[in-house]
C-alpha cells in the first residue's frame, strides 16, 4: 500500500492567510495541517507517500519534511500545476503508484477515526469513507446499503439523494490510474473524484465505512478553528 497526500490548491477560501503560505501548512494548533492527514497514513503502516504540492510553496513542503528518514519513511513530491480536480491526483502520481493499491487523503482533512485496520486489512476494488452531515448539499454523498455497498454517488446534488458525505480519504487497487485515465473533464473543468468511485461502483467493487469521529474539512475560518480546538483537546 502506497500513500498519497493532495496538497495543491490555492486556498481562496482562506484568503488572506494563504497569500503568504499554502494552507495545508497553516497551523492546527500546535502543527502544519499537513501534519494531521501524514500521521493518519503513517499511523496506517504506510511508507512510501507522495505528496502532491501547488508550485509556490514547493520549498516550505521539502524544508518541512523533508526525505521521510525523520518518520520512519520515503516522501516523493510532485507539483500540480493547476488544480483541475482530485482524480488528477492518480495521473499525477501513475509512476508513483505502479501496480501497488494506493490510500489517498485530502491534505486539509482531519480525522478521530483510526483507519489502520481498514488500510491494512484491504484487498481490491476501492474503499470510501461518509460521515452525517447537516449540509449534505455542499459534498459528494452516498447512497448505500446495510452491507456497506454503495448504490448510488453524486457530486453536491441538488435534491436529496443521502445526508451521508464522502470524506477525504480514498482507497483503491491499482486499476485507480486506469480509471482516472478514463474520466472526462466536469462542467467546471475538473477531473471529478466522483467519477472515480462510480467507475468502481459500476463493477459492484466499491466498499462504504462510516466515520464515527470528528471528521474536519479545514478549508473555512469556522473549520479551521473547529480543528485547532480538536487537536487542542486531543493533546491535554
Amino acid at each position: 500500500m502506497k500513500g498519497i497526500i493532495l496538497s495543491g490548491g490555492s486556498g481562496t477560501r482562506l484568503s488572506p492567510l494563504t497569500k503568504v503560505t499554502s494552507k495545508q501548512l497553516l497551523p492546527v494548533y500546535n502543527k502544519p495541517m499537513i501534519m494531521y492527514p501524514l500521521e493518519t497514513l503513517l499511523k496506517a503502516g504506510i511508507k512510501d507517500i507522495l505528496i502532491i504540492v501547488a508550485p509556490d510553496h514547493a520549498g516550505d513542503y521539502l524544508n518541512l519534511l523533508g526525505s521521510g528518514k525523520e518518520f520512519g519513511a520515503r516522501f516523493a513530491y510532485e507539483v500540480q500545476d493547476k488544480p483541475e480536480g482530485l482524480a488528477q491526483a492518480f495521473l499525477i502520481g501513475e509512476n508513483f503508484i505502479e501496480q501497488d493499491s494506493v490510500c489517498m487523503i485530502l491534505g486539509d482533512n482531519i480525522f478521530e477515526d483510526d483507519f489502520s485496520e481498514i488500510i491494512k486489512n484491504f484487498k481490491s476494488g476501492a474503499h470510501i469513507f461518509a460521515k452525517q452531515v447537516p449540509d449534505p448539499e455542499r459534498f459528494g454523498v452516498v447512497k448505500f446499503d446495510e452491507k456497506g455497498t454503495a448504490l448510488q454517488i453524486e457530486e453536491k446534488p441538488k435534491q436529496f439523494l443521502s445526508d451521508y458525505a464522502i470524506t477525504g480519504l480514498y482507497i483503491y487497487d491499482s486499476r485507480v490510474t486506469e480509471a482516472a485515465k478514463s474520466v472526462k473533464p466536469s462542467l467546471r473543468g475538473e477531473l471529478e473524484i466522483t467519477e472515480l468511485h462510480n467507475w468502481y461502483l459500476k463493477k459492484g467493487e466499491l466498499k462504504v465505512d462510516m466515520v464515527k469521529g470528528e471528521w474536519i474539512d479545514a478549508g473555512t475560518f469556522e473549520s479551521l478553528y473547529r480543528a485547532g480546538e480538536l487537536a487542542r483537546k486531543k493533546t491535554k
